[in-house]
């Protein structure tokens, strides 16, 4: 045992539909010293991400549920502080898998080291890390823009969708985001660059989008579903392709909510007479394609092409919070908890 103190954020019971502050657990416990093979790491940075609703739920999913009195899932950047293993030693800093606490004891081959030169190190969490590799794998692979093509993105502001409007203007396509207020939406135009905006909390929100995409829509990047959804649809182009990332507008939702008006005949009969192309994806299927992207994905960033927001809070008791304003659309940029300073 060590004499570090380690603060831990548990699942307490289970959400049903929005979470609250009731469902997490904060508890403190002394840290176990790591075993051959093993590193103890100091977190310095959480990631808060949406696919977490769907841990504290025990439906049915890609992914076993976060266990009830278990510390909740979530990819971190840590620094080792000591080091049982070859490949690391104190003071590295490495991209782990440890949850929501302030300190975790990992495997060595569970790591990945990280270059605080490339770029600064809570980047791994966001747009070199998972969502910005999401972006890219889901875009390029199942959405394939075309030069020319019009491109639209809800969530457009959020670590996902601003990646993924920025990578279709670099491919010469034409890049329409939906987001929500004027401050998201003028982000979005003046500061990343996409061609129009098109602002989801208007009352006009779907003619506004039509009149932003007069040519239809080649590709449509899912991140949120509801009626961001249903006033796309009906613009979607023959041929046009959807990769669904995610559906926040319907994580809270309860099953009687989901269930809803029955609009599975007209979607099936649009998708069969525009030959639509609708696929889910997780992006650990195109674990292959993560060197090529963090290659290209760095390049951008350095030359001015792709940019990026950190929404960052402070303190791991800060998370639950932070977690559902994340839900409810709260954060602007990817979101992140400072556990620690670097």
């Amino acid at each position: 045992m060590t004499d570090i103190h380690n603060q831990k954020i548990l699942l307490a019971s289970r959400p049903v539909g929005k979470p609250t502050t009731s469902n997490f657990k904060i508890t403190t416990e002394t840290v176990a010293a790591p075993n051959d093979g093993e590193v103890l790491l100091e977190i310095l940075y959480l990631s808060l991400d949406p696919y977490m609703r769907g841990r504290m739920s025990d439906a049915k999913s890609y992914a076993k549920p976060t266990e009830i009195g278990s510390v909740m899932e979530g990819g971190t950047v840590a620094r080792v502080k000591t080091s049982k293993h070859p490949d690391f030693k104190e003071g590295d800093v490495v991209l782990s898998y440890s949850g929501w606490q302030s300190y975790a004891i990992a495997k060595g081959e569970n790591l990945r080291k990280l270059d605080p030169s490339v770029a600064p190190v809570s980047t791994a969490l966001g747009v070199l890390g998972m969502t910005g590799f999401t972006a890219y794998a889901g875009l390029l692979t199942l959405g394939k823009p075309q030069p020319g093509e019009t491109v639209v993105v809800a969530a457009a502001s959020g670590a996902v969708g601003s990646v993924v409007g920025q990578i279709a203007r670099i491919k010469g396509a034409r890049a329409v985001g939906i987001a929500g207020g004027p401050d998201k939406c003028a982000f979005v135009k003046n500061e990343l660059g996409f061609d129009a905006v098109v602002d989801h909390h208007s009352p006009n929100f779907a003619a506004e989008l039509a009149e932003a995409c007069p040519d239809g829509i080649d590709v449509y990047f899912e991140n949120v579903g509801g009626k961001v959804w249903d006033a796309v649809f009906p613009l979607l182009n023959t041929y046009a392709r959807v990769p669904v990332c995610g559906l926040i507008a319907q994580y809270n939702q309860t099953p009687g909510e989901l269930a809803g008006p029955d609009r599975f005949p007209a979607t099936m009969r649009d998708i069969l007479t525009k030959s639509l192309t609708i696929r889910g994806f997780i992006q650990t299927e195109f674990v292959a394609q993560f060197p090529e992207f963090y290659k290209q994905a760095a390049g951008w960033i350095k030359d001015g092409r792709l940019r990026y927001r950190e929404h960052i809070v402070d303190g791991l008791e800060a998370a639950p919070e932070a977690f559902i304003g994340l839900l409810e659309g709260k954060n602007f940029g990817k979101l992140l908890v400072k556990v620690k300073d670097t």
